[in-house]
């Protein structure tokens, strides 16, 4: 059984450099987002599947033919839907009024337009459940960008996050820079990011939460599990009035921000300047016949046909210790049965 494994994915590798290079993949990162909401991961060819499928939904939402009302400033999903608007009584009373703003006859183009396809949402939560993101790339395309590439990629498509121009995650407050901002959530709002001294990018973090609160709309500690709300607002509300202006770092939670944090400085055995991903090879030395191995502590491991050889071979102080011990029971338990004391002296 090879000892490569990926434990998200459930699958085995030859060697180390292709379990790297399977941790860039976005099947790797979907199976996570799967994990985070608690859900079976997919194999590789499911996932191609959904990507197909994903990217015809896609193809077929650019072609929505919906229309936005101009006057009303709503948008309707069909034609149809359109016309019996046109046909209700607030409307035209709207028209009306604009006719008589303005100074001639307005064209149909001015009530309405064809309605600009709204950009999704790309919730993690839904992402694990749906197919993919919708920057999603194929798998040989994201073997060639590294993270700080696909962060740049998601700020691209999330002009509105907060952490960009330097806002508060919590509420309005603007402040000069980054370590500002930072120091501001800490006074104000008690928000820290947990093991800070093992983040490697802490800007594409705080991105990362801009994202989840600004776009989604989400509590940073209920996360997934957590209440849905309707705007930036009522998020930034319910946290500072529930103490949730913190970051949720345990349990599941904890494959979210992998790649955000690096651990191998915690390591007992860790020295500066040492690769972490190369393979580690210990000398065991190994009696004559397999059958025994002494580890590097000096302590010896048999194997288990011997068993019962190594219960015989008790450790013989312990032995001598308890025989004493059930010798001295006894001796005392005969003093009992002498009824009377004599001094042992001559009189």
């Amino acid at each position: 059984m090879s000892q490569f494994t990926c434990i998200g994915c459930r699958v085995a590798f030859a060697d180390a450099d292709i379990q790297r290079q399977h941790y860039k993949t976005d099947w790797h990162r979907y199976n996570l987002k799967r994990k985070v909401v608690n859900l079976a991961p997919v194999t590789a060819e499911e996932f191609q599947l959904r990507v197909i499928s994903r990217r015809q939904q896609d193809a077929e939402e650019i072609k929505d033919t919906s229309t936005y009302c101009k006057v009303c400033k709503k948008s309707f999903a069909s034609k149809k839907a359109f016309q019996n608007h046109e046909n209700s009584k607030r409307h035209k009373d709207l028209v009306a009024q604009l006719i008589e703003s303005s100074d001639g006859p307005i064209s149909a183009n001015v009530i309405s337009e064809p309605s600009q396809p709204q950009k999704r949402k790309d919730s993690f939560k839904s992402n694990a459940e749906n197919p993919m993101d919708d920057d999603i790339e194929t798998d040989s395309e994201i073997e060639e960008l590294d993270s700080d590439e696909w962060d740049e990629e998601m700020t691209e498509l999330h002009p509105d996050n907060p952490i960009l121009s330097n806002d508060c995650l919590f509420c309005t407050h603007h402040s000069a820079s980054m370590t500002k901002n930072l120091k501001h959530m800490l006074v104000e709002h008690s928000f820290f990011v947990p093991d800070i001294e093992y983040v490697e990018d802490l800007n594409n973090l705080l991105l990362y939460l801009g994202e989840k609160v600004s776009r989604l709309y989400m509590c940073l500690w209920c996360n997934f599990s957590g209440r849905e709300f309707q705007s930036l607002e009522a998020a930034q509300k319910h946290m500072r009035d529930k103490g949730h202006c913190k970051m949720l770092h345990e349990g599941a939670a904890l494959a979210e921000y992998e790649r955000f944090y690096n651990y191998a400085t915690s390591y007992p055995d860790h020295d500066d300047g040492m690769d972490v991903d190369e393979e580690i090879l210990k000398d065991f030395d190994l009696d004559g016949g397999d059958f025994q191995l002494t580890l590097p502590s000096g302590a010896t491991v048999g194997h288990r046909s011997l068993m019962l050889y190594y219960k015989k071979a008790r450790d013989i102080r312990f032995m001598r210790k308890a025989q004493n011990k059930f010798y001295m029971r006894l001796g005392v338990k005969a003093n009992k049965l002498q009824k009377h004391f004599r001094p042992q002296v001559d009189v």
